[in-house]
């Protein structure tokens, strides 16, 4: 059995890009270093997701393709078994996945869905019970034509399945039966025309949240009403200056445990930029950018305690982390390794 003490970390990596598929790491507690200890199978994971079962944990993988797949992984010893063969999810190109109310959920991109697939005793997940699909489109000709589910997340009281949606320039508030898993829509919340918003991320309080614009680099802040399922914009933070030159594409936001910071990986400018947030939440402002470490940071997560940054740097294959300073949050490069077209990083 594994070390329930011992904090390890699985990395997703894209094999269609050259990647392995799924990468085993532990973690060293003093100095935040990942060394990797095996590889899992799996197809195009772009990212990770960790419940639970009777038996223990299990770790979840979508499969970027077309149709869509997700797999599911008994953790519970040193060497990840696949729970079965992958599922199909109903959808394609499904970028993200979460755990709620005994369901898994996943955001289909390619074809602007959302699933939800029921979870047997073991952790499996089965076929899925309903699929979601979103309407609308955006004012980018390219990459707006129709809805791309990016992201789902539950809220921090578990009450809700928020989607976001790129497409559409908007966020989705749903609840589920418990029962059955079928999701109804509570709220839509339209953001700012051609924003393309990829990921949201909820201050501490959970009062507050913050969507990461991947078509315009900015950081729009939104009150949260849990007890009305209710999203609601109330300022937008660019992360750049008007006429930033090059592909600028932000992937992943984080939000600092105590609240005072938000950090966001941006694409193409290979840079964490770091955001200060003033007491109340509701207000963010730049106060510093570093480089990312490697180049086209797909995401970016908080380590087990809280004080270093890891970012998975797609194009030059390799997952960096960073120590956080006290107080000004600014990350300091303290390391790296190797990963071929790393796509994910989760702590379990």
């Amino acid at each position: 059995m594994v070390d329930k003490g011992v904090a390890r970390a699985f990395i997703g990596s894209f094999t269609s890009a050259g990647g392995p598929g799924i990468v085993a790491a532990s973690l060293d507690p003093r100095t935040g270093a990942l060394t990797a200890t095996g590889t899992v199978e799996a197809v195009d994971p772009s990212y990770l997701a960790v419940g639970r079962s009777e038996a223990g944990p299990v770790l979840y993988a979508v499969s970027e393709t077309v149709p869509g797949a997700v797999t599911a992984y008994d953790i519970a010893a040193p060497v990840a078994r696949p729970l079965g063969a992958p599922v199909p999810v109903g959808g394609d190109e499904p970028t993200h996945l979460a755990v709620a109310r005994g369901h898994l959920v996943t955001a289909n991109y390619g074809s602007g869905s959302v699933s939800v697939l029921p979870l047997a005793a073991d952790g499996a997940p089965r076929p899925p019970s309903a699929v979601l699909r979103h309407e609308g489109s955006g004012p980018d000709p390219e990459r707006q034509r129709a809805p791309h589910a990016h992201q789902v997340l539950t809220d921090p009281s578990g009450r809700w399945v928020l989607s976001v949606d790129l497409g559409t320039d908007s966020v989705r508030i749903c609840s589920l039966d418990t029962a059955t898993g079928a999701p109804a829509l509570r709220s839509e919340t339209a953001l700012p025309p051609g924003t393309g918003p990829r990921h949201l991320a909820f201050h501490p309080s959970g009062r507050h949240a913050y969507v990461l614009g991947e078509l315009r680099p900015t950081v729009t802040v939104c009150r949260w009403d849990a007890a009305a399922g209710a999203l609601e914009p109330v300022g937008e933070t660019p992360l750049f200056p008007e006429g930033v030159e090059g592909p600028v594409s932000p992937s992943a936001p984080v939000v600092s445990p105590d609240g005072r910071h938000l950090w966001a990986a941006v694409r193409g400018t290979d840079t964490i930029v770091v955001l200060a947030l003033d007491g109340t939440g509701e207000r963010a402002r730049v106060v510093a950018s570093v480089p990312c470490g490697g180049r086209w940071p797909r995401d970016l997560v908080l380590g087990p305690t809280g004080t270093r940054l890891y970012a998975a740097n797609e194009r030059s294959g390799d997952v960096t982390w960073f120590d956080l300073e006290a107080g000004s949050g600014f990350p300091r490069r303290a390391g790296s390794l190797a990963v071929p077209a790393a796509s994910a990083v989760l702590f379990v």
